[in-house]
């Protein structure tokens, strides 16, 4: 299933099929040419749609909006802590050379659950991150996110670390042998908002007394039909596909 997900991930990437056509289209271009150059054209349609940006944006509107979020100043006393699921920190290559931990674009899974156990001392971590490449290789995340934490001023005892899992379904069930960890009592799931049905599904599939923390929020206002980017859309098409077929996966796999 891991191996089987990041061959889909790598179809998913709206300039795979740009290129894929623009091949196939040059290739025939000798013994087809009618059919080549629609191939070509058909590049060109693809390259367009992948950089045209209120359909994706309103896929992520429609996943971030599937649990709201927990407002400022809730009582969290209820809860035995937070899971933090993995993704937002960079290639280990960073770490070992210059000795710094680099977040990407979902470093607010990090950002705000430091917040969290400061403001709610009370609560435990729980972080849990592998290496999701393929082939393996590099540090496990959680051993970037143990420098982090400790970086960040976190009692280390207040942190427990899962360093196996490769994916959402492997978060939820290694997670859950941790030492002395109950997950039939309340806790916080803190990972990106786009991200969050399908974690929580895989969560509570898993037995888990989840409730949601989203963050890492990608829309705000509905998006213009005039948005247009070379760099913005493809990768926003991604994160939507990426999740919406990744839970209709999961699905079809029995992992929710």
């Amino acid at each position: 299933m891991f191996a089987a997900s990041k061959i889909l991930a790598f179809t998913l990437e709206p300039l795979f099929w740009v290129l894929a056509l623009l091949l196939a289209g040059l290739l025939l271009m000798r013994w087809r040419p009618r059919l080549g150059k629609g191939l070509a054209w058909l590049a060109l349609l693809a390259l367009v749609l992948a950089c045209w940006l209120p359909i994706p944006v309103l896929l992520l509107r429609h996943l971030e909006a599937q649990y709201p979020q927990i407002p400022d100043g809730a009582d969290l006393g209820r809860y035995a802590g937070v899971v933090v699921l993995g993704g937002a920190l960079s290639n280990s290559d960073i770490w070992a050379v210059h000795h710094q931990v680099g977040l990407n674009e979902q470093a607010e899974r990090m950002t705000v659950a430091v917040g969290l156990v400061r403001k709610h001392p009370q609560l435990k971590l729980i972080f849990t991150g592998g290496i999701a490449s393929l082939p393996p290789k590099g540090l496990p995340e959680a051993t970037l996110a143990k420098a982090f934490f400790d970086d960040m001023g976190v009692t280390p005892a207040q942190v427990q670390y899962e360093a196996a899992s490769r994916n959402t379904f492997e978060n939820a069930t290694l997670s859950a042998s941790l030492p002395g960890v109950d997950k039939k009592q309340p806790w916080l799931l803190l990972t990106s908002a786009f991200h969050m049905p399908r974690s929580m599904a895989v969560f509570q599939s898993a037995g888990w007394n989840v409730m949601p923390y989203p963050v890492d929020y990608r829309s705000a206002y509905p998006p213009s039909w005039y948005d247009f980017s070379m760099h913005d859309g493809p990768h926003t098409w991604e994160l939507a596909l990426h999740e919406l077929l990744g839970y209709y996966a999961y699905r079809l796999s029995n992992m929710i």
